[in-house]
């Protein structure tokens, strides 16, 4: 079974499906789920009412999702007690990216920007948007350089750009591609 093929009975699995946490456990005896989302503001969580849950394939209707400390404590119709939500323990959850919140003018979602091409100012092709690291006070892309042999490893298989108004000028999503004022030899 693929990402695209539902269990028997299941709704299916949506075509862009985005991992967004992962089920810790149960909480309390009454079926509420534990999930340690993996943004550090679980807006994607909220706004979706329906997660759909891997290994299994499972389609989970939240009927209610709060914050609590570092996670989420969500409860879902599936899910009538205790027993059933430890069963789901380490589940990874998935959300469709179309029920995410739209972002605000100039916010973007990591998996957004997951692929883009990035060039400089002066046209030169700088790589692809590998990953994101966060440090804190802001993210900074990680590229695979365009020039960077298919065996390359260390500093050879990345640049790093933060992700900042002072380098980005532009991130056009239709055209999948961010725009940077950024040199090729840094």
């Amino acid at each position: 079974m693929n990402a695209t093929t539902p269990a028997p009975g299941d709704t299916a699995w949506p075509e862009d499906a985005v991992e967004v946490g992962r089920i810790l456990g149960p909480w309390g005896i009454k079926g509420a789920l534990k999930v340690l989302p993996y943004a550090s503001d679980p807006k994607a969580l909220f706004s979706s009412r329906r997660w759909f849950i891997q290994p299994g394939h499972r389609l989970l209707k939240i009927t209610g999702a709060r914050d609590h400390g570092d996670g989420v404590v969500a409860t879902a119709q599936e899910v009538p007690d205790r027993n059933a939500a430890e069963a789901l323990k380490g589940a990874q959850v998935f959300v469709s990216r179309s029920s995410f919140p739209t972002p605000s003018e100039g916010e973007y979602y990591w998996v957004d920007l997951i692929g883009l091409e990035v060039y400089n100012r002066e046209g030169a092709h700088l790589g692809m948007v590998t990953d994101l690291l966060s440090t804190g006070p802001h993210s900074v892309l990680k590229l695979r350089p365009a020039d960077a042999p298919a065996d390359a490893g260390g500093e050879a298989a990345e640049r790093l750009i933060p992700f900042v108004d002072a380098y980005v000028d532009q991130v056009d999503l239709p055209a999948r591609r961010i725009t940077v004022d950024w040199g090729l030899d840094y």
